[in-house]
């Protein structure tokens, strides 16, 4: 068998023991609309869902659509998203969009990459997940925890996330690719953490190559 073969069987390993333990995962982004959850991404680079949340809660409430958002203005939006990292772009960024959104397609979000792509602070990782979570495409977008996981585990190892996220289509079955963004997601950001992997309770740790996971075991169970 070769290689892509067998990366195939240990992503099918791989995610048929994640789907075990959530069986139908999805974004922490909190959204009620394919508009809002666009708004949310582009808010939540370099900041928590945590943090994006607290801010949209009130922000979608006061203004859910791309009309009433430019409506605020740049000034009246930093009103609600100034205590998330980097707001001051973030702000120029929304408001821009929301503009192009009501100018070409009436106020809508568009469902094609090339579209969505060419919206202001939107790159390929959140068009990914628009068109993921929102539209229900088979889509992977790599952040820093998928870019993580799948270099770690040794299941699709890339310098880049653009060659992480080809070698992820090419590897991942297609049973899980709908679902794949979010459970390599999670588990990243609750178990194979950056900094302390938390190898001692991963559902998957006999299936990882990751050459200092059993230091990371050793540590936990000292503490």
């Amino acid at each position: 068998m070769n290689e892509k073969g067998l990366r195939g069987l240990h992503g099918e390993a791989i995610f048929t023991r994640l789907r075990a333990g959530n069986p139908e995962p999805t974004t922490e982004l909190e959204y009620a609309t394919p508009f809002q959850l666009l708004i949310a991404v582009i808010l939540s680079a370099q900041a928590t869902d945590r943090s994006v949340n607290l801010a949209t809660r009130k922000l979608f409430a006061d203004a859910p659509t791309a009309q009433a958002m430019l409506a605020l203005g740049e000034s009246g939006l930093a009103a609600y998203i100034n205590r998330i990292g980097l707001w001051q772009g973030k702000a120029r960024n929304v408001i821009a969009t929301c503009r192009q959104l009501l100018e070409r397609h009436a106020g809508e979000l568009p469902r094609q990459r090339a579209e969505l792509e060419a919206l202001p602070g939107v790159g390929r990782k959140t068009a990914n997940v628009v068109l993921n979570t929102a539209f229900g495409e088979p889509t992977i977008a790599v952040d820093t925890h998928i870019f993580r996981v799948a270099n770690r585990t040794g299941l699709a190892p890339g310098k880049t996330p653009l060659a992480v996220e080809q070698e992820l289509l090419r590897v991942v079955p297609p049973e899980f690719r709908q679902f794949a963004h979010h459970w390599l997601l999670l588990h990243g950001r609750y178990v194979c953490k950056a900094r302390q992997p938390e190898c001692w309770h991963c559902a998957i740790e006999d299936l990882c190559v990751y050459s200092e996971k059993a230091g990371a075991a050793a540590g936990s169970a000292r503490r």
